[in-house]
């Protein structure tokens, strides 16, 4: 179909025909352009007064008329061939410019997110002729050639300016080898191992967002993208008011991070924050690579980590409630098999069914979470018969509570300094001496899933049958990890969590983990805040005794009658 592109207002149908008939020129395979096909394209261009621009591949077809820039008429990216970042599209543009002056930055930064084996600018003088039985000359005044380059200094290189005889002895298959032999030398020299995501995060700062948090945020999403198995090759930021109802950032800005995932090879788009349905599609065809929001990397990591039956269930069931929205225009068959962050886990091939079975199964799925949430009452409530107290250990994850569990119960929890290393409730009888009357008792100690600012709701609906052993204990330790710059925001957000359960969780210590590695100001500042807490260092034995004393103090507090 001879459709053109851009700008049409005002085009007379005949100038649509001129355009039209361009689709019909065959160029040859080794040269930009020949001067027919350039003074033709600059006299349409004089007639019609716009810029037009015609996109030809290296078998030299034209591709795509438009009339207007090449930013106005630029191919949307999920239409452009997906080659890697060692590769150009394999299609040129020759555009027309009224001005006579070198390409600005909008044009090249068009021709840098298409990646265009090169941009041709007709600079035009605003008249010529027709010559005798057909063709026209004396259009074209000045020719720039514009390419990209593999430096790091620099995205592309621009021409002085040319006529068009020397343009047109220019070979274009040399030039394009001879770049993409560059571009891949490069890419080989900074390519990642295996089959890691090469990542570019995106973080926005609105003004309801405290500097600190916002810093804690970035280096958050940083450590989940490094769990989950990616590398952050670069982070975008950038400041509003509030975020774009349709693309969270500006749209400057999504032109920005689309040339910068570009420049450094970058295969996945995160954000630091959750991202709506429309949000994301509008992304991906705007910058024609994936996006994931926050809470798909943490399903993600979820993904990896169950280990247990109840794990992988739950797990399955976060990550179709999250996925049902989001299914419409996930690619030609909603695919999302092609391996990397947020395409793992037990659900990754449900999502190529149809919606009603999707539901089907999320139905199911809550079913056998109500099974396992009855069957762990019945274990409570075993467990409260024999009155034998429980303690839940809460805390933010990587606060070292799988540590704290094996070192006072001899457990063998599988503990990583990573986010979410463990996910899986594990109980083990840890024995203490009585707070009263100093003899031998035995309480029930849970290690629980670890705890995330702004933990995502689907997380919180899959998971409440862990959660309740949390709300179904006597009593709690609070692990903090103080060596953390951001322990504060932590504690607020465990707390914040805790006060959103159903049910109001029993009588808490706060128990400050990692003294070893924590800063002078750090320990004098929790002491102040926190004059009731306990102070170890799990991995170095360090005031395990005094955590012994205060946890049997608690547990007699917790269970007490009065």
């Amino acid at each position: 179909m001879e459709t053109i592109y851009g700008n049409l207002q005002g085009l007379k149908a005949s100038h649509l025909k001129q355009l039209q008939k361009l689709y019909h020129q065959r160029l040859p395979g080794d040269r930009i352009t020949t001067p027919e096909f350039a003074q033709r394209l600059a006299a349409i261009s004089t007639d019609v007064n716009q810029p037009v621009c015609a996109y030809i591949n290296r078998r030299g077809q034209v591709i795509r008329l438009g009339v207007g820039t090449p930013r106005q008429t630029q191919i949307p990216p999920m239409e452009l061939p997906r080659y890697g970042a060692e590769r150009l599209s394999g299609i040129r543009c020759i555009a027309t410019q009224l001005k006579s002056e070198p390409p600005n930055e909008a044009a090249l930064t068009a021709m840098a997110l298409q990646r265009l084996d090169a941009l041709v600018l007709l600079n035009i003088t605003g008249s010529g002729f027709e010559k005798r039985g057909g063709g026209a000359t004396g259009y074209v005044k000045e020719i720039y050639l514009a390419h990209l380059v593999p430096h790091p200094e620099a995205s592309w290189t621009v021409s002085p300016p040319m006529s068009l005889d020397v343009l047109t002895d220019q070979d274009l298959l040399e030039l394009v080898e001879g770049l993409e032999a560059d571009f891949e030398q490069k890419f080989i020299a900074r390519e990642v191992e295996g089959d890691r995501d090469r990542v570019l995060v995106v973080s926005l700062k609105t003004d309801d967002t405290n500097t600190q948090r916002y810093e804690d945020g970035i280096a958050e999403i940083a450590r989940l993208v490094e769990t989950a198995g990616g590398e952050v090759l670069q982070t975008v930021k950038q400041k509003r008011s509030r975020p774009h109802p349709q693309t969270v950032v500006g749209e400057g800005k999504v032109q920005e991070i689309a040339l910068v995932a570009q420049t450094i090879g970058a295969n996945l788009i995160v954000f630091d924050r959750d991202l709506s349905p429309s949000q994301i599609r509008n992304l991906e065809i705007q910058i024609g690579i994936r996006v994931v929001d926050r809470t798909e990397v943490i399903l993600d990591i979820f993904a990896q980590r169950a280990q247990s039956g109840a794990g992988k269930l739950q797990v399955e069931l976060a990550q179709l409630e999250y996925m049902m929205p989001r299914l419409t225009g996930r690619g030609q068959a909603m695919s999302r098999l092609g391996g990397g962050i947020g395409t793992r886990g037990p659900g990754e091939t449900k999502l190529e069914t149809e919606r009603r079975s999707i539901q089907r199964r999320i139905s199911h799925l809550q079913q056998q979470v109500n099974q396992l949430q009855a069957h762990r009452s019945r274990l409570r409530q075993q467990r409260q018969h024999r009155e034998v107290p429980s303690l839940a250990i809460v805390g933010y994850t990587n606060a070292g509570k799988s540590t704290l569990l094996n070192i006072l119960t001899n457990a063998e929890v599988y503990t990583a300094d990573q986010l979410f290393a463990t996910l899986d409730p594990t109980t083990r009888r840890l024995k203490i001496a009585d707070a009263v009357t100093g003899e031998p008792r035995s309480i029930l100690l849970t290690d629980t899933v670890g705890f995330i600012h702004e933990l995502p709701p689907s997380l919180m609906d899959a998971f409440r049958a862990t959660l309740e052993e949390v709300t179904e204990a006597d009593a709690l330790l609070h692990v903090v990890d103080l060596s953390h710059p951001a322990w504060h925001s932590q504690v607020r957000s465990v707390m914040t969590i805790l006060s959103e359960m159903p049910i109001t969780p029993g009588p808490a210590l706060i128990v400050f983990n990692k003294i070893d590695q924590a800063k002078g100001e750090a320990l004098e500042s929790a002491r102040e805040e926190f004059p009731q807490a306990v102070f170890i260092s799990a991995s170095k034995h360090l005031g395990l005794e005094t955590l012994r004393q205060r946890v049997a103090q608690l547990i007699e507090y917790a269970v007490s009658p009065n």
